[in-house]
């Protein structure tokens, strides 16, 4: 994850998804907010939010990647930018 843009009360990310060795046929990304961070648009994902925590899965149309590539999911997000670790699998 990577911040691409910040302003006063909100922030752009980028996230990749790499598959390693093996294709991915669909994966899912997750979060925690660390300072009451909430979403305002996802792009190329399909967030779940509860509380904190956050679950992002590839659309319909990103799911497959093949071995040794990657996709990206982008948002924007409300509150002062953030990069939380981040724990990636694949469905």
């Amino acid at each position: 994850m990577s911040t691409v843009n910040s302003w006063p009360d909100g922030f752009q990310s980028e996230v990749t998804v790499r598959a390693g060795s093996s294709p991915v046929n669909g994966w899912t990304v997750r979060w925690t907010w660390p300072g009451g961070q909430t979403f305002s648009n996802v792009w190329n994902g399909t967030p779940s939010v509860s509380g904190s925590s956050v679950t992002v899965t590839n659309a319909f149309y990103n799911g497959s990647i093949a071995a040794g590539s990657s996709t990206t999911f982008g948002f924007t997000a409300n509150g002062s930018a953030a990069t939380p670790t981040l724990t990636c699998s694949a469905s």
